[in-house]
């Protein structure tokens, strides 16, 4: 096979046209994309100014196909995105009416977008409603969390959500079912401080519900822990038919964890071990086992001794 062997000055203009080719081509795809096109796109429709005493369900998707004017980067980056461009759309009429006609707000709606990026029409226009009485409630918020302490940390107290009730608006079938609503994600690794942190609530699936507020200060307290032991008095239960029933021993050794903050506070007064007499009444045992009835839900119980105590019954 013959190889060609060009000079150094026909490796240069070919070089160069091949330079000036690439430049032009560039500057041709800059020149069509700046264009303006109009093409279509889909349109999620969120409801604003809803009506104070009604609860309202869109007869049909609250996406609708739009015809938007924008140039050929805005109509690529629009076929490229997963993503439906989401505009605001007043329903205050329902009050009067039971239809929203988006054309009337185009000017409202398009102040929300980009000046060379305009809706001019939408396929359907008119938005049909039916309507329904509307309740108001209010529900315990729930947060949801996923927290890494580092070794010998942990929460060390109760989690504070302010507000801890959240008021719930909408429909009455659907608001009768709620019984608390979450918060967003919230996730921490290696947590060895106390975590104050504003979360969102998780919007409404639905277009016809509303919270207030939609956002909530959470603290929970992080501390140190180390272990602690103390010797908690047993207390029997379920002696309905004995006048003295003795307990060896009375006391049993409790090993938990607690925070270097609580570790003075913690005395016996926060737990309560019992010892069942049906386990010999019903069950035939020779020895009571003991259980924690009471306990700090910040302390982690690491071993109690014994777990089993012997007795004497006198009649």
């Amino acid at each position: 096979m013959a190889i060609i062997k060009l000079s150094r000055t026909e490796r240069r203009r070919i070089s160069a046209f091949i330079t000036c080719f690439l430049l032009a081509l560039m500057a041709w795809v800059f020149v069509t994309m700046s264009n303006n096109y109009i093409f279509p796109v889909k349109v999620v429709l969120n409801f604003k100014n809803q009506p104070l005493h009604k609860a309202f369900y869109a007869l049909q998707a609250d996406t609708v196909n739009a015809l938007v004017g924008g140039t050929g980067w805005q109509k690529l980056f629009s076929n490229l995105s997963s993503k439906s461009q989401s505009v605001d759309v007043d329903v205050r009429k329902l009050d009067i009416q039971n239809y929203i006609v988006l054309s009337n707000q185009l000017r409202q709606i398009n102040a929300q977008s980009e000046k060379n990026k305009q809706i001019i029409s939408f396929s359907p226009d008119t938005v049909f409603f039916d309507f329904a009485a509307r309740k108001v409630k209010r529900v315990p918020v729930v947060l949801n969390y996923h927290i890494q302490y580092d070794r010998q940390y942990a929460r060390s107290d109760d989690i504070n959500i302010q507000p801890n009730y959240i008021t719930i608006s909408g429909p009455a079938a659907y608001v009768d079912t709620v019984n608390h609503w979450k918060t967003d994600s919230l996730v921490v690794k290696h947590a060895v401080s106390n975590i104050h942190t504003k979360l969102k609530l998780l919007p409404p699936k639905e277009n016809n519900v509303s919270i207030y507020p939609k956002t909530v200060d959470v603290d929970i307290p992080v501390d140190e822990f180390t272990e602690k032991t103390l010797e908690v008095p047993v207390k029997l239960i379920n002696n309905k038919s004995y006048s003295n029933v003795l307990l060896f021993p009375k006391k049993v050794k409790v090993t938990f964890t607690v925070s270097l903050n609580n570790y003075p506070a913690i005395n016996t007064d926060f737990f309560e071990a019992v010892a069942n007499l049906d386990d010999w009444q019903k069950n035939g045992s020779s020895t009571l086992s003991v259980k924690l009835k009471q306990q700090p839900d910040f302390c982690k119980i690491v071993n109690m001794q014994p777990a089993s105590i012997n007795f004497i019954v006198r009649k």
